[in-house]
């Protein structure tokens, strides 16, 4: 993978404490970090699986004192498990179109070769992606994160459950303009074309 792919260092992360006070806070300093550090705990302590919340503890370090970190901040990844379950955009500030910046190895065998950059909706039309693209525009445009569990996809007949996280990136710390996404679930026994489910959606600020 290239630039903007993440780097996680599996040691460091699960290390890694949501609370840690950032470069420059005093104690008992309260305000507007402080309520950054309260809601986006709360998101924290909904994530279910052990291997989204080290991406998303990740991301929370890696934005030190900005709003949201940006591709350069996150490095590179090279570190499995974890790899395999993310998938990143990047978001069109002008048209308002998203395209792929990377995908991990569950993802590829949907995206295919060739993908980087491709519009999403180009790969995958579904009778969703309208719905896919409101959402996906409300991550990047109010900068907040999401979660959903329970159904994610389908495959043919086949319900593919797990849980979905997606988080905001930006080049200047401020202004929307990519997604870091993770989704941990138990792969489908067979290939084809996927439906996307958009079930038990939840919002948190940053």
């Amino acid at each position: 993978m290239g630039g903007g792919i993440l780097t996680i260092t599996v040691g460091v992360l699960m290390s890694l404490n949501v609370n840690d006070k950032r470069p420059g806070r005093k104690s008992g300093e309260t305000g507007t970090a402080d309520h950054r550090e309260s809601t986006f705990e709360s998101f924290i302590h909904r994530v279910q699986s052990p291997a989204l919340r080290i991406v998303a503890k990740h991301w929370h370090e890696a934005r030190g004192t900005k709003r949201m970190p940006s591709w350069m901040d996150l490095q590179s990844y090279d570190s499995p498990p974890y790899f395999k379950l993310l998938w990143g955009l990047n978001y069109d500030l002008t048209t308002g179109q998203f395209a792929w910046r990377f995908s991990g190895d569950r993802f590829q065998k949907w995206v295919g070769e060739n993908y980087r950059d491709a519009r999403i909706y180009d790969r995958h039309p579904d009778s969703v992606s309208a719905e896919s693209q409101e959402l996906l525009t409300r991550i990047v445009t109010t900068g907040r994160a999401a979660r959903s569990s329970g159904p994610l996809f389908t495959v043919g007949d086949f319900v593919v459950t797990g849980e979905r996280i997606a988080l905001p990136m930006s080049e200047d710390g401020e202004t929307g303009d990519g997604i870091l996404g993770a989704s941990d679930y138990w792969p489908p026994p067979l290939l084809g074309p996927i439906e996307r489910i958009h079930e038990n959606m939840e919002w948190y600020d940053i």
